[in-house]
């Protein structure tokens, strides 16, 4: 599952530097699914630094993820970052696909920098943080018609916390995901972005936004929790913890008015009795 934040306690590799979409993992991980995880984290985290790391132009970034692709699909892939995943795709059966849409997702980051509206929006968590839910699946054979919704849900929420934790951070790389048509049906623009940015804080109507933009995140997130009971015990124990980090982020950005300009939510070991609380209720 994607992880709610850098700094939010989660999930599979404390051992590893943060990739937003991928879980920051805890002991409750199987030993022996440890290292097939960190070589997914790894690969996902190479071709996320592809897209947005350095200063190559973009046709280089986007041969560079083609080259990825097509290692993907190699029988004996040349690039070490899919050398090293090969033996635990082998190993958990792990198809193509999912590393692709993660490729695909990333290329759409070269590019694209603003998203019409949620259908569009929804479509790039579809394949930048639906397919790391589908692989952690795989790999506790868990992955099944009744796990998909329910992953692709929380999945999908999680990546929109994201994108409201960052909201301020993102714009002033160039980005806003956020859907535009719902901007503009509250009488809002990206004029109203950029003065928020240039003044620390967000205008009410702005706040009043973003309040439900974290409603919908928070449906989301809570509609995937039935997916806890249909997964082995651990691994429910990780979705909870997951669940509950994300939930957490949402209430302190509502606890600060729904302005990630004026305060990007984090969370800290103050909010370890609260995680507590929504850890234990999760699915209950």
């Amino acid at each position: 599952m994607p992880s709610p934040a850098a700094d939010a306690p989660a999930s599979p590799i404390s051992s590893v530097d943060h990739y937003e979409n991928f879980p920051v993992a805890s002991l409750l991980v199987p030993a022996r699914l440890r290292p097939a995880i960190a070589a997914i984290y790894r690969f996902a985290r190479h071709a996320d630094d592809v897209a947005d790391e350095g200063d190559a132009p973009p046709a280089q970034r986007i041969a560079e993820l083609d080259a990825l692709a097509a290692a993907l699909r190699s029988p004996a892939p040349a690039i070490p970052v899919v050398a090293a995943l090969r033996p635990h795709q082998l190993a958990h059966r792990l198809p193509a696909e999912p590393f692709e849409a993660l490729l695909s997702a990333f290329r759409q980051d070269v590019s694209t920098i603003r998203y019409p509206d949620f259908a569009s929006l929804q479509d790039y968590c579809r394949r930048s943080a639906d397919p790391v839910g589908e692989l952690v699946l795989r790999l506790f054979d868990a992955w099944r018609d009744d796990t998909r919704a329910p992953s692709s849900q929380i999945c999908t929420a999680l990546q929109l916390v994201n994108f409201l934790q960052d909201t301020a951070i993102d714009w002033q790389r160039g980005r806003l995901y956020l859907p535009l048509d719902e901007l503009a049906a509250a009488g809002l623009g990206e004029a109203d972005i950029a003065a928020a940015s240039a003044d620390g804080q967000a205008s009410p109507a702005l706040r009043a936004f973003l309040g439900d933009q974290t409603l919908r995140a928070r449906r989301l997130l809570e509609s995937g929790a039935s997916l806890v009971p249909r997964v082995p015990r651990r691994l429910g124990w990780e979705l909870r913890a997951i669940i509950a980090g994300g939930l957490r982020i949402l209430d302190r950005l509502a606890a600060d008015g729904h302005d990630p300009f004026a305060a990007r939510p984090a969370l800290g070991w103050r909010d370890a009795p609260a995680l507590v609380r929504l850890w234990w209720r999760t699915d209950r």
